[in-house]
């Protein structure tokens, strides 16, 4: 059973990095998933793949997944850059303003 540990993105909805900080363990699908004819729901036998640990870091996830004699992958997150203002939110109300600020 392959397994991939991954740092999970930002969600697109959100602009912040709340739950990006843990690591992920998640098993990869054995089987296909097949499409109920009666509802058209999808499922799949595969109970393994529904398994989502998360760890604190790497080293954690790998030493589990090692421990328990698991193949594993490692993908590395993409780190994006900081958007760091020179003088932050406040300098959208700022009455010492040069020019009009207009959108």
């Amino acid at each position: 059973m392959q397994a991939r540990i991954y740092q999970p993105a930002r969600n697109a909805m959100q602009s912040g990095t709340a739950k990006t900080h843990d690591w992920v363990l998640e098993f990869a699908h054995d089987t296909a998933r097949k499409v109920d004819p009666l509802m058209g729901w999808t499922g799949s036998p595969d109970t393994q793949s529904q398994v989502r640990m998360k760890f604190p870091t790497k080293e954690a996830a790998i030493e589990y997944a090692k421990a328990n004699d698991i193949a594993f992958t490692v993908t590395e997150p993409h780190k994006r850059k900081p958007n760091i203002r020179a003088n932050g939110y406040g300098e959208n109300f700022a009455t010492n303003r040069r020019t009009v600020w207009t959108h």
